[in-house]
């Protein structure tokens, strides 16, 4: 495995399952572990690590159905639950017994609020994480479009992207070739990863567990548009509404900060998602849309900006970074920047953490 230098790559086995990782810096550091998202890897962090502050022991595991880590279900009725659990689990395989900073990307942003949210957290970076409420057929508030949820979950997942998939196709000779979905979906069109390091995330992608019980997941038919609704099993059906939910953050106490980092140019997560199917259906790309009124777009920026206000009502610390023409990951088409925004914000984080315990114990 060619790693950056000082990156180092393990396995270790937890109360829950064998987990595959990178990190770097001293295992005494100051941890932060880093969670990556739908349909990628924990190598997805890797860029970042040798540029850290002296000090900080970054961690990035492949979560439960990515990757190298153990090949177990992921049972989507518990939401990102099972991440959030699987990602305790280590930081207590590996010894670590004081709180960590969080960072989550895309899925991996409703595994660390749900891990907030049932233990002590250190600081929370979210880089484009799903929306509060689920992805698809959600309104603004987080109710759902229909009560079964149909238009989200395994069933909305690309039957042809599946097949390449599973097929391990690194062509570029279809839009729904892996290769061409990293290169449309993660990052702005005018950002190109160094040919190397592409054919490395590629590989990391096409690691990807595929199924009922991996990508997309099972589904349920539907009376309602468009037809399917969230099974049980699976990372689609885990990010659906019906099961994923992070809007309770704001209940948080004490309220660790946050960092919330967008790119503008995001297709993914968006008010308008370019794969949600109110977007897609208001498009005329699936027939049959019962229009704005019964199914809209999902506004997930919006409503990640609402819950995060919600959070800072509350009294929690919330700063806000937007990426100009950044698509779904600024840590990639805008790394020297978000990494600069990050680790400034973590310096901040921690040194406000041991004021605040020295100021405990007087």
């Amino acid at each position: 495995m060619n790693l950056p230098h000082g990156v180092r790559s393990k396995s270790t086995r937890t109360d829950r399952l064998t987990m595959q990782y990178i990190e770097s810096g001293p295992t005494d550091g100051v941890p932060v572990v880093l969670v990556h998202g739908n349909l990628s890897t924990g190598r997805f962090y890797e860029h970042l690590m040798p540029v850290a502050p002296e000090g900080y022991r970054l961690i990035a595991p492949d979560m439960r159905g990515f990757g190298d880590t153990e090949r177990v279900p992921i049972d989507a009725t518990r939401g990102l639950r099972d991440w959030a659990d699987d990602t305790f689990s280590l930081v207590n395989a590996l010894g670590i017994t004081r709180p960590v900073h969080l960072v989550g990307w895309s899925t991996g942003g409703a595994a660390i609020a749900n891990y907030a949210q049932d233990r002590p957290v250190a600081s929370l970076t979210f880089v484009d994480p799903v929306s509060p409420y689920g992805f698809g057929a959600v309104r603004l508030d987080g109710q759902p479009c229909y009560p079964d949820y149909a238009g989200s979950g395994g069933g909305t997942g690309s039957p042809e992207f599946t097949k390449r998939l599973a097929e391990k196709d690194k062509s570029s000779d279809s839009p729904f070739s892996p290769r061409n979905v990293i290169n449309t979906s993660y990052w702005a069109p005018t950002h190109h990863e160094p040919a190397e390091r592409e054919e490395m995330l590629l590989a990391e992608v096409l690691k990807s567990e595929t199924g009922d019980d991996g990508y997309p997941g099972d589904s349920t038919p539907s009376p309602n548009w468009p037809t399917v609704a969230p099974g049980t099993r699976g990372i689609l059906n885990a990010l659906s509404g019906k099961y994923c939910n992070w809007a309770g953050i704001v209940d948080i106490d004490p309220k660790p900060p946050i960092l919330w980092t967008h790119g503008t140019a995001d297709i993914v997560v968006a008010d308008g998602s370019a794969w949600e199917m109110g977007t897609l259906g208001k498009m005329g790309a699936v027939p049959g849309w019962p229009g704005e009124e019964v199914f809209p777009p999902q506004p997930m920026v919006t409503q990640i900006r609402n819950v995060l206000k919600g959070y800072s009502d509350a009294g929690g610390h919330v700063r806000t970074e937007m990426f100009e023409g950044s698509g779904h990951g600024p840590i990639f088409d805008a790394a020297e920047r978000w990494s600069a925004i990050f680790f400034e914000f973590l310096v901040s984080a921690e040194k406000e953490a041991k004021a605040g315990a020295a100021g405990s114990k007087k």
